[in-house]
């Protein structure tokens, strides 16, 4: 069975598209920590982060630099955090979070709760610094 990720690839469903290329895909995190979370996919659907050959995993990350960039470019903060827990999904990725106070990383923090026009704007203004 597929996972979120993987029916998000595959425009099964909606998300708040930040950036792809043939193997990576980027969208907004729907139930962020901050504006702006974001998370980062293999196209390919595998479980365990550390699962992925050298080339992926090592690839993964340069895409999510870009992505981060972008992020640090379009919000607000003083860095673009990483967080790597892979267990809410088994679908590798990475969480792109930034922050102006390092407890705004706590991932048992209460979720934001964006409308759908928040979403946008954040993914536009991201997506055009990428």
């Amino acid at each position: 069975m597929a996972t979120i990720f993987t029916k998000i690839v595959k425009c099964e469903i909606p998300s708040y598209k930040i950036a792809e290329n043939e193997i990576f895909y980027a969208f907004l995190d729907i139930n962020p920590l901050v504006k702006g979370h974001t998370l980062v996919i293999p196209k390919e659907e595998t479980d365990y982060l550390f699962d992925l050959d050298d080339q992926t995993i090592g690839d993964l990350h340069i895409f999510a630099k870009k992505v981060a960039k972008a992020i640090d470019k379009a919000i607000e903060c003083i860095r673009v955090g990483v967080l790597v827990l892979g267990t809410e999904v088994p679908h590798a990725h990475i969480h792109l979070i930034p922050f102006n106070d390092e407890s705004e990383l706590n991932i048992k923090r209460p979720k934001l709760k964006l409308s759908e026009d928040e979403f946008k704007k954040i993914a536009e203004d991201i997506r055009s610094n990428f």
